[in-house]
This record gives structure tokens, sequence and C-alpha cells, in this order.
């Protein structure tokens, strides 16, 4: 499997994707990763015991952090919802949108299985941090990624 690592001031996180259960959207994280697009993106949305959410490139910029949470890569991915580990569980990955497949770029993590029930097979988990899961705890609004660093398995 593959893994990266997200950097934040707080520390990293270390992720394995579900390279089999959701290809697609594995490919598309890693492809933006790869790019720089994650780079300096914050945690724009943050709720305690439910999610933290980033990847919008309108919070990179203070001009543009009050569309926070509206912006994308420029285009859509679908939803991979058929395959396993679609269970929103401590530590998921897992692709945000505004209705079915029109994800892109944003993606939250989840706190725990307490309030996300309701998102499996709504929302595609691709992977689960496997290091330094407290990191999602310690996260706050405003929080940024430094970077992501891809690792191919």
């Amino acid at each position: 499997m593959s893994k990266a690592i997200i950097k934040t001031a707080k520390g990293d996180m270390t992720v394995e994707f579900y390279d089999q259960d959701a290809p697609n959207t594995v490919a598309n994280f890693k492809k933006l990763a790869k790019e720089g697009f994650y780079d300096g993106v914050t945690f724009h949305r943050v709720i305690p015991d439910f999610v933290i959410q980033g990847g919008c490139p309108f919070s990179k910029d203070a001009a543009t952090a009050y569309r926070a949470g509206s912006g994308g890569p420029g285009y859509h991915i679908d939803c991979e919802l058929t395959g396993g580990n679609q269970y929103h569980d401590r530590g998921v990955l897992s692709m945000a949108h505004a209705g079915r497949n029109t994800g892109g770029s944003q993606f939250f993590i989840c706190h725990s299985r307490n309030n996300t029930a309701h998102l499996d097979r709504n929302h595609t988990c691709f992977g689960k941090v496997i290091e330094n899961v407290d990191l999602v705890d310690d996260i706050r609004q405003g929080d940024k990624i430094l970077g992501i660093e891809v690792i191919e398995g």
C-alpha cells in the first residue's frame, strides 16, 4: 500500500491509502500532493468529535480565506463507495463534496466513529492515519498543511 506524510506545524501524520478500495480517489489525492496543491492550505473546518477538513485552495491566502470551503482543483471526481473500508472511523481520510460525484481536493479526517456513521458509503474513504493519529485532536481551525510527501509502496 502507498502512504503519505501530512506535515503540519504540530507534527506529521502518516497515512496509509486504500489503494484497492478507492483507486481513483487515492490517485487524485497523490497527484495533487505531488504537484504541491496542498502546500499551505489550512484546515478550514474543525468540528470536535467529528472531523478536521482541509484542501481548499482559497484557504491559502488571507484575501480569499472567506471563501474557504468552496474551492477545489477545477474539476470533480466520482465517488467510490462500493469497495471495502468504506467506514468512517478514527483517523480515516475521506473525500469532502457538495453532493455525489462533486469531490476534488477537499478532504476530511475523522476524530472518532461517534458522529460519522451517516457518512459511510456517502463519502469516499481513501486512507487512514496509521502514525500520530492523536494529532487529529490537536489540529485547530486555521492550522496549515505545510506539505504532503507521497511514499509509493
